[in-house]
């Protein structure tokens, strides 16, 4: 990674938000620390996935692995998983993580998107990109980086986070400074997404939309469910057009 450092700055990434997500990575796998929303979520997310396109046997790129924790559950789910971050301590963490648990047919590499879709085109049946979206400077340079990695006919998964009054009660004011669940600063209004903006990227990168589903916190239960309201936090299944379609 050292030799690509100095390349950074011009990769379509935030050094804030590498920093953010660097200066937690010991926490990733701590269920009551700031990641436990992702651990809770991630059983939704997991089973959705591989509801519409199942995993056994699916090669996998999940861009914007942070710590490992979707990436790990897929390759349990038997896919064959890379992992892909520019955080480097994450993927550390993400990396022994895979050791200490064995999890099969996993590996970790620090290496942008972009990149990674010039190397390796059409080389996936499955790609996932959750929760970072809202976390990079250009997003839709994200979505067609998906879009290129994908297999004609594979499916591409979202999620992130909708920009509107309520999101921003909800999602920043609520869960970061009210209920406290996820650090404060987490996310940015102004870089929050509407689904309507990433089905525009996904339809210019060749991506058909598919499927959508929101998910929504219960402050009282303290869990989180699967709905059909994407008006906060929200997934957003894809489709690349096959070729001659």
């Amino acid at each position: 990674m050292h030799g690509t450092m100095s390349g950074m700055t011009q990769a379509n990434v935030d050094p804030a938000e590498l920093e953010k997500f660097s200066s937690l990575a010991h926490r990733w796998w701590d269920l009551e620390g700031e990641f436990a929303p992702l651990h809770q979520i991630n059983p939704l997310r997991l089973g959705w996935i591989d509801g519409l396109c199942p995993l056994k046997g699916a090669r996998v790129v999940d861009v914007g692995c942070g710590g490992g924790i979707l990436a790990d559950s897929m390759a349990r789910k038997g896919a064959h998983v890379l992992g892909v971050d520019l955080a480097d301590k994450s993927l550390k963490v993400a990396q022994l993580h895979a050791l200490e648990a064995q999890t099969p047919n996993i590996e970790y590499r620090s290496v942008a998107a972009e990149a990674l879709a010039a190397e390796s085109p059409a080389q996936f049946d499955v790609v996932t990109c959750m929760e970072m979206l809202e976390h990079v400077p250009d997003p839709e340079s994200i979505v067609r980086a998906c879009a290129t990695l994908v297999k004609p006919g594979g499916w591409v998964f979202f999620s992130t986070i909708n920009r509107n009054p309520k999101s921003f009660l909800m999602a920043i004011i609520g869960a970061e400074y009210v209920l406290n669940l996820v650090p404060r600063g987490t996310h940015e209004y102004a870089r929050l997404i509407r689904p309507s903006e990433l089905s525009r990227f996904c339809r210019d990168a060749a991506l058909t939309p598919a499927n959508s589903r929101g998910l929504e916190y219960n402050p009282i239960t303290r869990r989180y469910s699967l709905t059909a309201d994407t008006s906060v936090n929200y997934m957003l299944a894809t489709r690349r057009v096959a070729e001659g379609a």
